[in-house]
């Protein structure tokens, strides 16, 4: 086996250090690259639910017009009805 201990240039920008990569093998640098350490969340889930046609098309326009992902769009919308009800809910536990 090779050993890989190629010494690992300097780089001026991400771009930069993208293109060499794009020309070169990533393995022939692996004892210069720096050791990182990183969290991973592997709790998150996605819960996928299906909606009628006709909504999903109105979603997608609303979401192209407001330059964000429908997903994001969703999760808001949900997150605010949610709030309303619980307020609508705490209201009445109040009266």
């Amino acid at each position: 086996m090779a050993e890989n201990n190629q010494r690992l240039p300097s780089f001026a920008s991400l771009d930069e250090m993208v293109e060499f990569f794009d020309a070169h093998d990533m393995g022939d640098y692996l004892d210069a690259m720096p050791e990182v350490d990183f969290d991973v969340n592997i709790q998150r889930r996605t819960h996928l639910v299906a909606i009628d046609e006709e909504i999903a098309g109105r979603l997608t326009e609303v979401a192209k017009r407001e330059h964000v992902p429908a997903e994001a769009l969703v999760n808001s919308w949900l997150k605010e009805k949610l709030s309303e009800l619980d307020s609508g809910r705490s209201n009445r536990v109040r009266d």
